[in-house]
């Protein structure tokens, strides 16, 4: 008879001696609010209040309370047999979270500032406290977003579960759920990976996951993207946007198995913008602004920006930016993060762009099914 699956933990208050907790208040770090917007899609909330996750091949489940950040660590699985429980080790564990949610960056001042140059912000920072943007890795963040093109939150979150059971090695299981490591780049990069992309559902993103993959492993190997973490802004991204499944243009129209691409003229600035998430989300560069269609318009409508033409071209891309880095201070991309947030959940936007994903364009925008 096979063994038992590992048991959910949701609360401290099962197994305490399992559990751990960080100094954390709400204004620091507010789980609900970061976990789903879409700057990372590898977590779900297993029941009210608990979010379960895979983070540094290992499965955690986080909560709050008034004070404290909570987590508990599953063990791996052995030759399919679920891992004995173990308390984690406090200090590897207390900074693996540290480092992802970068808890040494002070949020409430920031937000004093952010709201004291810019009265839009002060109206919705109130009602959003605790956004922060996440520390990732830059191979997972990298090619996540390069799948969030002309997509929304739940299907990109679909999807990377998909390539994570596909490509990924198992973990464990929770209750009846698998979870399972992020890929490594030499699966990614094999010669039927991008087939079984296909297979999988990815459609013309299947190439540039797969292509994406090979220019690493064959380049500057994922230290190499890691050490971009310590190079200029503008050095990073344009590193990042020579990728192919950064750089190279995706042609409008239908790709091969029927699926639309962007449309004509959008690449240049849809390049830019996952090369800006991934900047922003993995490589230290807090003054990234990523920009789609969306925050083109709140430049131009809210703010009264007199920005860019008629679209969005990498010209305008920059502008804006430099727009909001003028406006915000070095931290742009973190403020920004906020006022994302507080879109996403307000729904302030046409029904199409919510939901929507930072490196996406709108919801299905092109014609994509269901994933």
């Amino acid at each position: 008879r096979p063994p038992a699956p590992m048991k959910l933990r949701d609360s401290p208050s099962a197994c305490p001696s399992l559990w751990r907790s960080l100094p954390c208040p709400p204004a620091e770090l507010r789980l609900d609010l970061v976990l789903s917007s879409g700057q990372t899609f590898r977590w779900w909330e297993s029941s009210p209040g608990a979010w379960t996750g895979v983070l540094g091949g290992r499965v955690w489940t986080l909560r709050q309370d008034p004070d404290r950040l909570w987590y508990t660590v599953y063990g791996e699985e052995e030759d399919g047999r679920p891992a004995e429980a173990a308390k984690p080790d406090g200090a590897e564990t207390d900074q693996i979270l540290r480092d992802y949610f970068q808890l040494d960056v002070g949020l409430p001042a920031l937000y004093c500032a952010w709201g004291a140059a810019d009265p839009l912000f002060r109206k919705v920072a109130d009602d959003f406290p605790g956004v922060r943007v996440l520390r990732q890795d830059p191979v997972e963040c990298l090619l996540s977003f390069i799948c969030t093109s002309n997509n929304h939150i739940s299907r990109i979150t679909a999807m990377i579960e998909r390539l994570c059971q596909a490509f990924g090695r198992r973990l464990c299981r929770l209750d009846a759920r698998p979870f399972h490591a992020f890929p490594s780049l030499s699966a990614l990069a094999g010669a039927d990976a991008e087939a079984r992309l296909r297979a999988l559902g990815f459609g013309y993103r299947a190439k540039f996951v797969s292509g994406s993959a090979r220019a690493i492993v064959e380049g500057l190997g994922a230290e190499g993207l890691r050490r971009l973490r310590a190079v200029p802004y503008a050095e990073a991204r344009r590193v990042l946007c020579a990728l192919p499944g950064v750089g190279a243009k995706v042609g409008a129209g239908m790709g091969r198995d029927g699926e639309r691409g962007p449309a004509a003229g959008a690449d240049g600035a849809a390049r830019r913008q996952v090369a800006d998430c991934v900047c922003l989300m993995a490589l230290d560069k807090a003054e990234a602004v990523p920009v789609d269609t969306h925050v083109w318009r709140i430049a131009r409508q809210r703010y009264g920006a007199a920005l860019g033409g008629r679209s969005l071209t990498p010209r305008a891309h920059q502008e804006i930016g430099d727009f909001f880095r003028g406006l915000w201070g070095p931290h742009a991309g973190w403020a920004q993060a906020v006022v994302f947030c507080a879109d996403l959940r307000k729904g302030q936007e046409p029904a199409g762009s919510r939901d929507r994903a930072w490196g996406g364009r709108g919801r299905d925008s092109c014609g994509d099914g269901p994933p």
